[in-house]
């Protein structure tokens, strides 16, 4: 630690002022910014196409310019430099999240199932596989957790420390859920807690994006193509037709089983066990000024 103070001294100012957290954390969004408006440039530029085709080639525009984007600049940005998505236990840790996401949502269903909150009423569709995939799983998976546990939850914990990052993008998150078809203030409350402390929570153990991806990724699939439930309000065509009744605070009305306290129970206290094994790791960060003013202490002891 007295190394790294004594390297942040010598640093000239300007230096020192483009490390900072939050300096670093705004440049990583102009950038994430720039790659998914290119993303969308070159998907304006090719002529029309069929819509399956579109979602397609646009899913893998959008992921390579992000990830290219992260792996090259975003991940060198800051003081203290950190790849989120490192190659090193990157299938185990995508293979515990992809399991876990889908046991999440399967236990979700299986108690609205048992209050009568979740019905299936025909069987089997095909549905449109390649499309629910590649929209509701692959982009939000991926794009959604590199900016928001990638990008605002490491700069603002950074910065601010562990807490306040979970805090803070927890509540971010819901609230970027609040204009999605059939939204509400509680939706994007339990929006907020369940997913937001799950996936923080496994950001902050693993110190890696591919779990939070994994997790993210299966438990919107499972909602609509497994389990036929709007995904945070938006309705999908799965492999079974269902039927969500009752109270809402059981069934999640329209916006589906998000909104649910049944969701709200079992994601949250996933995420809150996560926390947990977090903190036991020694995963739990300080503020910037805290860990400045301790590094100075033991310098000058």
């Amino acid at each position: 630690m007295q190394q790294e103070v004594s390297q942040s001294d010598e640093r000239p100012i300007w230096r020192r002022i483009v490390d900072f957290p939050l300096v670093a954390m705004v440049t990583a969004i102009l950038l994430f910014a720039f790659a998914t408006a290119l993303s969308v440039a070159i998907m304006r530029s090719l002529p029309p196409l069929q819509r399956d085709t579109t979602t397609v080639i646009y899913a893998l525009v959008n992921v390579t310019l992000v990830f290219a984007t992260y792996k090259w600049v975003i991940a060198r940005l800051g003081e203290r430099r950190h790849d989120d998505l490192p190659a090193r236990g990157a299938i185990t840790n995508l293979g515990l999240g992809l399991l876990a996401g889908f046991a999440l949502f399967a236990a979700v269903v299986g108690v609205a199932a048992l209050v009568d909150a979740y019905n299936i009423v025909r069987c089997c569709s095909t549905g449109e596989l390649l499309v629910i995939l590649v929209s509701t799983a692959i982009i939000p998976g991926f794009v959604e957790e590199v900016l928001f546990r990638g990008i605002l939850f490491r700069w603002i914990e950074e910065f601010a420390g562990s807490w306040a990052a979970l805090v803070v993008t927890s509540v971010l998150f819901g609230l970027a859920h609040i204009m999605n078809p059939n939204a509400s203030w509680f939706s994007s409350f339990t929006i907020a807690v369940e997913a937001g402390v799950l996936l923080g929570g496994a950001y902050m153990l693993t110190r890696s994006l591919w779990m939070p991806i994994g997790l993210h990724a299966a438990w919107n699939f499972a909602q609509g193509y497994i389990f036929d439930v709007p995904v945070s309000g938006v309705d999908q065509e799965g492999l079974v037709q269902a039927q969500l009744s009752g109270p809402e605070l059981l069934s999640g009305g329209a916006f589906g089983l998000e909104a649910s306290l049944i969701a709200l129970v079992i994601a949250t206290a996933a995420g809150v066990w996560l926390v947990y094994l977090a903190i036991k790791r020694g995963e739990l960060m300080r503020p910037w000024w805290v860990r400045r003013r301790l590094a100075r202490e033991s310098a000058a002891g």
